[in-house]
């Protein structure tokens, strides 16, 4: 049997990578937590996550750790938009967000 390779990343994203696990477990069954423990996690990738230093190892780690790359996009969307979505997802998003800023310009209801 083949046994999958798990990434290995650098010291300095260790604390970032357990927490982003962490993360993903929360993400695929949020009854493991609380909200504030939810928030607590959230928080923890946020500042690691603020913390880090962009280059190849984060974005490995991005890659396999989807809600923490999204929040990482999240953090850097102002400058960089929806970098990490794949881009019909991201087109589909601004799409969205623009339809209903027009809805609320013209008060139509939202749908």
């Amino acid at each position: 049997m083949e046994k999958t390779r798990q990434p290995t990343f650098p010291a300095a994203l260790h604390n970032l990578a357990a927490m982003a696990v962490l993360l993903e477990r929360l993400e695929r069954n949020p009854r493991q937590a609380s909200a504030e423990q939810y928030r607590h996690v959230v928080r923890q990738v946020t500042q690691l996550l603020e913390e880090a230093e962009p280059g190849d190892a984060l974005n490995a780690l991005l890659g396999v750790a989807p809600a923490t790359a999204e929040l990482y996009e999240n953090l850097r969307y102002a400058q960089a938009g929806l970098v990490l979505a794949p881009l019909e997802r991201a087109a589909a998003a601004e799409q969205a967000a623009a339809a209903a800023i027009e809805r609320a310009r013209h008060g139509a209801p939202a749908r």
